[in-house]
């Protein structure tokens, strides 16, 4: 007996030591190898959907504006174990869907969603974040009406973060107060297209508790997006836009949608208040001076429909306010960087570990990388401290009367002159050596050596003009037979029928998705930058100046931005025209342009190595012999919206 006594005298002892052990393996999140760890059950997650009141009343029916919220987390995240947030906020969820398979919503019995669509939930939820789809206002199941980066767009998802850190009132479906007891208050908004373009607008306003944005393929001006100096894209597309994410009846946001055509000032193709409001540079609602969060940047040079210079102006602003940031610069059309080829897992670890350094604090060293990646060929990308590539040096480069793009300046007296008309960029660059009645073509000789472009080309010319205005489009073209990124056709990638997981899943959602393969296509040119301005938008956005007929006055502006590499052996091309009917809704004016040559050139930045620069004698000229390609058909690429 006295033994058996003290044996259990013992397992007591040691059970009572025990405790504290038992204590410190409550739930937590796991760090390894700098990167938090799938510790969590994917299918054991808490489903659940809430929604946020907003502080606008958007359809104006006299009550705010709930946005929906639709969430995922940990089972074991609550009081004791609270957890950051991942949000995609969407007007796509019941329309476009997301990603390269359109995947929508998709519900269960209780109103929960069984389908989160894309990978987030999948990957991150088990590493112990949570997972928001929010339903932007107006479309799917949140209230009001969508207003196309307006107010009702940008101040339903600020709503949300503030909830997240108990600075708004949410609901359940029962009328009850839904608390965000699990939330650390740290969040991050990702999201291509629209999906992004709500992240930039939201880090505009400042708000607390959004630490990172991860802006994919995303709007950082929706004049930018409608407008180019003055020339229209398309008349009244914002009313379109609402109409197309808003799946309610048609009669429900009638009324906002004439206003949005009422203000919009398509009849001049000025800035004005309606876009200072949807302007997340330099606007009324957001700006680029009071950005809190981090800005982990996508984009790719031949997007065509959220254009390069949305990417290349909020990265400027951003630099210029030391935000801390990253960027990744591709060569496809409206691609997902999930969908670059070979980039897909370096793209999940990548985003996964930008989330683990602003959310949870993982000291990882992802901020001491080089900050760039840029794609610089149809499987090269390279990385560099910044971009544009800071090598880069600006090159002048001069039209000449005999056609030639030379590297000083056409004789006193040269001029140029064409017609605007209504051209496609087809026209614009076939054969080039040939008189055109509606264009003027500049080339060089044959490259003495590779020039990679990496910036903002920017065109200056001094014009005269028989009308107050006229529009006009400049084209750098690369001409030379190569195989190149077919961004025109399919967005520049193949889906294939084979998959790649990434994540867990359940039998409702999986984590899996179809690979793809870039497009490639041999033609004998490209068009590598483009850019449009009406001239009587020269001196100002937002006034309208007309210029006296027969006067000269200098025109200048940005291209769109471009990282390409012309070849050794290729020929560089400078093409003014008039308006490009490929992407302007404009009508020509018909007005006659000439250009002085002798006070006109284009400013090209240019990386050419450490000690190097171009001299005049470094191009070649063709002396009239040379007339390029002849008519090519260069499909207009597919503008999805999402």
């Amino acid at each position: 007996m006295p033994q058996l006594r003290a044996t259990l005298v013992a397992v007591g002892l040691v059970l009572l030591a025990a405790a504290p052990v038992q204590a410190s393996t409550a739930p937590a999140i796991t760090i390894e190898e700098g990167r938090t760890q799938p510790v969590f059950s994917y299918a054991d997650a808490i489903r659940e959907h809430v929604y946020v009141e907003s502080s606008v009343d958007s359809d104006a029916d006299g009550r705010l504006d709930r946005v929906r919220v639709d969430i995922i987390r940990p089972r074991e995240s609550g009081p004791g174990l609270k957890v950051a947030s991942i949000i995609d906020e969407s007007p796509y969820y019941d329309n476009s869907g997301r990603g390269n398979e359109s995947e929508r919503k998709v519900y269960d019995a209780a109103g929960n969603l069984a389908k989160f669509p894309l990978f987030y939930d999948n990957y991150f939820v088990p590493r112990g974040y949570a997972v928001l789809n929010v339903d932007m206002i107006g479309t799917t199941k949140s209230d009001g009406c969508p207003d196309v980066g307006g107010q009702a767009d940008v101040l339903g998802g600020k709503a949300v973060i503030d909830w997240l850190n108990g600075r708004a009132v949410a609901y359940r479906a029962d009328g009850t107060q839904a608390l965000a007891d699990w939330s650390t208050g740290k969040a991050a908004m990702i999201g291509k297209s629209y999906d992004g373009t709500l992240a930039n607008a939201v880090a505009a306003t400042g708000v607390q508790g959004l630490e990172t944005i991860v802006p994919i393929s995303a709007i950082s001006s929706w004049y930018k997006y409608q407008r180019s100096n003055g020339v229209v894209y398309n008349y009244n597309y914002m009313s379109y836009l609402a109409r197309v994410v808003d799946t309610d009846p048609a009669a429900k946001c009638a009324a906002v949608r004439a206003r949005l055509d009422a203000e919009d000032g398509d009849d001049t193709g000025n800035y004005n208040a309606f876009w200072a409001e949807r302007d997340y540079i330099a606007g009324t609602l957001g700006d680029a001076s009071r950005v809190r969060a981090s800005v982990f940047a996508v984009h790719t040079v031949n997007d065509l429909n959220v254009k390069p210079d949305h990417f290349s102006t909020w990265w400027e602003a951003l630099a210029n306010r030391n935000v801390p940031r990253k960027i990744w610069v591709g060569q496809y059309q409206h691609v997902d960087p999930f969908d670059f080829e070979g980039r897909r897992d370096l793209w999940v670890d990548t985003l996964h570990r930008w989330f683990d350094y602003w959310l949870v604090g993982v000291d990882n060293g992802i901020m001491k990388e080089p900050r760039a990646d840029v794609q610089v060929g149809p499987t090269d990308w390279i990385t560099q401290k910044d971009w544009p590539a800071p090598a880069a040096s600006t090159h002048f480069f001069r039209p000449a009367a005999d056609g030639s793009l030379n590297l000083k300046p056409a004789r006193n007296g040269e001029t140029a002159t064409f017609t605007d008309q209504r051209l496609s960029e087809n026209t614009m660059v076939a054969n080039v050596g040939t008189v055109h009645p509606g264009r003027v073509a500049f080339t060089t000789g044959e490259l003495p050596r590779d020039l990679r472009l990496s910036g903002t080309p920017v065109v200056d010319l001094t014009v005269a003009l028989d009308k107050p205005t006229a529009n006009l489009t400049a084209l750098l073209v690369d001409f030379g037979d190569d195989d190149r990124i077919d961004w025109r056709r399919g967005q520049g990638i193949t889906t294939l029928t084979t998959e790649s997981c990434h994540g867990e899943s359940t039998a409702a959602d999986d984590g899996c998705y179809r690979t793809v393969v870039t497009n490639m296509v041999n033609r004998p040119l490209e068009i590598v930058a483009r850019g449009w301005i009406d001239v009587q938008n020269r001196d100002s956005l937002t006034e309208s100046a007309p210029l006296t007929p027969g006067t000269y006055a200098q025109v200048k502006w940005a291209t769109l931005p471009q990282d390409y590499v012309f070849k050794k052996g290729h020929r560089l091309g400078l093409v003014i025209a008039g308006t490009n009917s490929t992407y302007s809704g404009e009508t020509a004016t018909g007005t006659n342009v000439t250009i002085d040559l002798h006070r006109s050139r284009v400013e090209i930045p240019l990386v050419l190595g450490v000690g190097h620069a171009l001299n005049n004698g470094d191009l070649t000229r063709d002396n009239g012999s040379w007339f390029g390609p002849g008519h090519i058909d260069l499909p207009v690429p597919d503008n999805r919206l999402y």
